[in-house]
């Protein structure tokens, strides 16, 4: 058995399930995983004068975790303010047309009413009148409803929440915020296995729930579970994206006509979601099924490999392979790269592309400069690229092409090489296997095909039930790898080689061959003797 052979027990996480119906939620339990948050909030009660920024993100229920927060200090009270925000919902207003006494006739704002007033720090921002007033206020800790009014003493705690990257820009661009928002609360949007347990986090995903009006099933939570560490992209860590699982939980409570929401439910609602999104994968798809976008999935061929790439498109993204091709030439040494040279490839595939060379010259070029050029190219690419997780395939591609020997077009490759030829992790790895196993199952599986991807990705794997089952059945097969040398092994059956003191490979392996190749190319070899030097050669007298 190949011993890079992942084994089917890794490929998608397993979990202690707790009993559901067993498990109670507070107003407290979506700060699960919160610290950081819960001790700045504390902080801030304790102390005079200092006001905080809580560091949220996209994807999470902000109203609800601010409503858990508050609730930590009972019979508090606090409101929360965003988008088109006006002086007078912070200080309040003053009705001159009133004829009754000064004293009743001001209407106080939400800094007079409240205990703690949450902020939108984008919406805010946007209002740069009222930016520096609400600055000015905190500074003087006193503020005016009116000109003709005494001034009210600050008696509020105001919690500005917002982006961490807001948080950045206020501190270096504000002189006065560093010494108003001295607290930071910043969330995290995952929890980690090592750190809180399997029945915290569904006792987290029941009071999502309730949020939504609706509670889980034993059956969900497995389903459920599974999805959260796909949104983690771990298998030992669940997503805190609390707005989106909850948009998840409402959409099956809408399918399952219920309530109580059932794994079929919860499944079905994955799927709708999906075909919502996935339009521009099924044209994509399409263009391969037509034969538009050439890339074989069987047999052997030189210099071509399948790579694999992921498509973002910010709500969904998936997996597609993209057919990688090399050249090689006589040359000074340069490996090119078109993409680059096009401008459809950023700055981190050039990088990719440099450490690749780096790595080729590691192995093949100590002693003497390399006599070959290189091109390398992604196939039928209209679009820019980026990221160092080709860099792999693409050296495998260069290494065919320099020995000419073929590469199994059933084996779809990603990985980011060091200097030093180790494989390195790269992201989106399952749309990436799921992206080419889907082509394959399509055209038909021929029980050699795969993919290989670096072994430190495999704690990431979360692989849907159909590619488990196939490779069970031994129809579609996945690899860990570490080095170069594992990949170039398995791609071109043929041992890598060993060098010896001198740096040179036995003639018999694969990188003896690419010894060999740089050789004649740099005209290193014996020329063959012509038709009067083997005819005097004949002619010695042997003493």
């Amino acid at each position: 058995m190949n011993s890079n052979v992942i084994p089917v027990s890794a490929l998608s996480p397993q979990y202690k399930l707790p009993t559901i119906s067993e498990l109670t939620h507070t107003n407290q339990t979506l700060l699960l995983g919160q610290e950081r948050v819960s001790n700045a909030f504390e902080l801030l009660t304790m102390t005079a004068h200092q006001h905080m920024y809580l560091a949220d993100f996209a994807g999470v229920d902000r109203l609800e975790f601010i409503k858990s927060l508050v609730g930590i200090q009972e019979k508090q009270s606090y409101q929360y303010l965003s988008g088109n925000i006006k002086r007078s919902d912070l200080l309040g207003q003053f009705d001159e047309r009133k004829q009754n006494s000064m004293a009743e006739n001001p209407i106080s704002g939400a800094l007079a009413n409240n205990h703690y007033l949450f902020i939108c720090a984008e919406s805010l921002w946007k209002r740069e009148g009222l930016w520096d007033l609400l600055l000015d206020i905190l500074s003087k800790r006193e503020y005016k409803i009116h000109s003709s009014l005494a001034a009210t003493p600050l008696d509020c705690k105001v919690i500005l929440v917002g982006s961490s990257m807001q948080y950045s820009v206020s501190w270096v661009e504000e002189s006065r915020f560093p010494h108003l928002f001295p607290i930071l609360g910043e969330m995290v949007n995952e929890l980690d296995l090592n750190h809180s347990s399997e029945s915290e986090y569904a006792t987290w995903l029941k009071a999502v729930a309730a949020t939504v009006d609706a509670e889980l099933e034993q059956s969900a939570l497995a389903p459920l579970f599974q999805y959260c560490a796909r949104l983690a992209d771990h298998q030992q860590r669940f997503s805190l994206l609390s707005a989106q699982i909850g948009q998840m939980l409402a959409q099956a409570k809408a399918y399952g006509r219920s309530k109580l929401i059932s794994a079929q439910s919860f499944q079905y609602a994955l799927k709708q979601y999906q075909q919502r999104h996935n339009a521009s994968e099924m044209l994509s798809a399409q263009n391969f099924d037509d034969k538009f976008i050439s890339l074989p999935t069987d047999d052997y061929m030189v210099g071509q490999i399948n790579g694999l790439t992921v498509l973002d498109t910010v709500e969904y993204c998936y997996g597609e392979p993209a057919r990688i091709t090399a050249s090689v030439h006589y040359g000074d040494g340069e490996v090119a790269d078109i993409e680059r040279k096009s401008e459809l490839a950023g700055n981190i595939h050039a990088k990719g592309m440099m450490i690749l060379s780096s790595c080729l010259y590691r192995i093949f070029g100590k002693d003497a400069p390399l006599h070959l050029n290189a091109n390398i190219v992604f196939e039928q690419s209209y679009q820019e690229i980026d990221g160092d997780s080709a860099s792999l395939a693409e050296y495998c591609s260069l290494i065919s092409a320099i020995t000419e020997k073929p590469i199994d077009q059933g084996i779809a490759v990603t990985g980011a090489l060091d200097q030093f030829g180790h494989v390195q992790a790269i992201g989106g790895v399952n749309e990436k296997i799921e992206g080419f196993y889907n082509l394959c199952e399509r055209r038909g599986l021929t029980g050699r095909q795969g993919v290989i991807i670096p072994s430190s990705n495999t704690q990431q794997l979360n692989l849907n039930h159909n590619i488990i089952a196939a490779i069970k059945a031994g129809k579609f097969h996945l690899y860990g790898i570490e080095h170069i040398d594992e990949a170039v092994e398995l791609l071109m059956n043929m041992k890598a080689g060993v060098p010896d003191e001198s740096n040179n490979f036995p003639d018999d392996s694969l990188y003896g061959l690419v010894q060999d190749r740089l050789a004649r190319l740099a005209g290193y070899q014996e020329e063959e003797s012509g038709f009067f030097a083997k005819l005097l050669e004949k002619m010695k007298f042997s003493s």
